[in-house]
């Protein structure tokens, strides 16, 4: 870099949807019925820092569920991760 320019920080922007707990539900359900695999949950309970992390949550907690975006499968074979969007 040039003297005097200041590197920018890369902005990821991350959607969410947005989730009103059952009561008694769990962590590993939420992760399981968003991403389907039960071991998801930790980006889940990450989001949504000012909820008590509990085993089991009660009805009327509005979660934020970080959307997973998929890779086009093949779209991207043989690119540099430099070069993939």
């Amino acid at each position: 870099m040039g003297e005097g320019s200041l590197a920018r920080p890369i902005r990821v922007m991350t959607r969410y949807l947005r989730h009103i707990t059952r009561d008694k539900e769990r962590w590993d359900q939420l992760s399981w019925r968003y991403y389907g695999t039960a071991h998801g949950y930790e980006r889940i309970i990450l989001a949504n820092p000012d909820v008590s992390l509990s085993p089991v949550l009660r009805a009327g907690i509005v979660l934020s569920i970080p959307v997973i975006e998929p890779e086009t499968a093949g779209a991207n074979l043989g690119l540099p991760p430099w070069k993939r969007p």
